[in-house]
């Protein structure tokens, strides 16, 4: 299994951000708590966490919003 985060516009269209792939939910997670921010500042508006399990991705959650409020 891995994991990696979708990241969205506004619209909530797929925009590009970091390409990071985790062994399992919590350091996505954690690394995720981290960088937030930077991801908002970067224009991104929410995300989507992914799970693959060798034959294609699965939504965990999301999306999620980066907007305060």
């Amino acid at each position: 299994m891995a994991f990696r985060w979708r990241y969205l516009d506004a619209v909530g269209e797929p925009v590009r951000g970091p390409e990071e792939i985790f062994d399992d939910q919590a350091q996505a997670e954690q690394w995720f708590g981290g960088v937030w921010e930077e991801l908002r500042a970067d224009g991104i508006d929410a995300v989507v966490l992914l799970e693959n399990d060798g034959t294609g991705d699965t939504e965990v959650y999301g999306p999620m919003s980066l907007q305060e409020g």
